[in-house]
């Protein structure tokens, strides 16, 4: 298997649970699109196996919370700067976004419960900054800026 394949489990949910094939070229597109979208950061499956786990229950998760979000799974090739765009450092990861919109990022493996309650959590919660390498600007009156 070469970095741009996707291992079979995550190409299942592109093939039978509607998920997109998101790259850095792409990502942009797959998030003009309104609502919630997660993006599945798996990990290398060597070091990682626990990536495949949170693939196989992805779609599980998403119809136990009722949410109708996108999932966007992200080749191995593309997860390094996508996740450096979300400042997210740890594998598996999932990346919670709103129409385009840093959400939160899930990190890790959870006991099903735990991870139907953190994806719950996870989607009530209003955007923010993504929590990158960086300091956010601040006004001379002490006021916070944006460049979006």
């Amino acid at each position: 298997m070469t970095a741009t394949t996707l291992p079979p489990v995550m190409q299942r949910l592109i093939d039978d649970f509607g998920a997109a094939r998101v790259d850095t070229d792409s990502l942009d597109a797959f998030l003009a699109r309104a609502g919630d979208h997660v993006l599945l950061l798996s990990g290398e499956p060597v070091q990682f196996p626990e990536g495949l786990d949170v693939a196989v229950v992805l779609p599980e998760l998403r119809s136990a919370v009722g949410s109708a979000f996108e999932i966007g799974v992200v080749p191995l090739d593309h997860q390094e700067a996508i996740a450096r765009r979300y400042g997210s450092q740890r594998w598996p990861a999932l990346v919670f976004l709103r129409d385009g919109q840093y959400i939160t990022t899930l990190a890790g493996m959870h006991d099903w419960t735990d991870y139907v309650k953190l994806v719950e959590q996870a989607l009530a919660m209003p955007v923010s900054r993504a929590p990158t390498i960086g300091i956010p600007l601040v006004r001379a009156n002490g006021a916070s800026s944006s460049c979006h």
